[in-house]
């Protein structure tokens, strides 16, 4: 099934997605650098783009930066003026991701922050910054829990919150998996679950990456 998946992917990239010459070349510099080709698919990243239009969102938080594939998708949704905080912990990934956000013409939207996103997170919330209106999170499974902690403390009644690779191939479902990052999205599910704040669901997702999923979710 997954050449299947593949093909209706390239399919849909073909006719709906338009990738641009900044988010190629994006691709393509991350794997000149070395980096790990676990970037949204392209469909992905107009799916992304596409829910930044439809919240109306100026302000986006990113946790998990890799090389700005993500994050130049949803930039380029932003109106004039809005700006993308994005958060890394590599800085050989960091470097690359703003070689790209340069290249793509949007150093003036998006600010990269390096290091461990548990220890970032609250630097940037002493700042009292204006509250975010959309959070991408898509970085080590383990701490998704920490990381929903803080979108729900940086966001605002109507803040759009996306978490990826939630399915981990339909692990999710097996409460006998000891593996951290399946355990990372359990622990997710629990959180959004017992949170009243948090109006959610998750969807599958087929495609060149394989299996995975997404939850998706509105701060009340």
């Amino acid at each position: 099934m997954s050449d299947v998946w593949g093909r209706v992917d390239d399919y849909i990239v073909d006719k709906l997605v338009n990738e641009d010459e900044a988010l190629a070349g994006a691709l393509s510099a991350n794997s000149a650098a070395g980096l790990r080709p676990i970037d949204v698919s392209a469909a992905q990243g107009k799916f992304l783009h596409l829910l930044v239009r439809m919240s109306g969102a100026k302000r986006i938080l990113e946790i998990g930066t890799l090389g700005a594939y993500s994050t130049i998708w949803m930039a380029k949704a932003l109106p004039a003026g809005g700006k993308v905080v994005t958060l890394e912990y590599d800085p050989h990934h960091a470097e690359v991701a703003r070689g790209n956000i340069e290249r793509a013409g949007l150093s003036g939207t998006i600010e990269v922050r390096v290091g461990a996103a548990a220890d970032t997170l609250p630097v940037l919330a002493a700042e009292k910054p204006a509250p975010f209106d959309f959070v991408f999170i898509d970085a080590d499974k383990p701490s998704n829990t920490i990381y929903l902690d803080w979108a729900i403390k940086l966001g605002r009644p109507g803040t759009v919150i996306v978490l990826d690779n939630v399915v981990r191939d339909g692990e999710v479902a097996n409460a006998a998996s000891t593996d951290p990052n399946v355990r990372g999205s359990r622990g997710a599910f629990e959180l959004i679950a017992n949170n009243p704040r948090l109006s959610a669901t998750a969807l599958q997702t087929v495609g060149g990456k394989g299996y995975d999923g997404f939850a998706v979710m509105i701060l009340d």
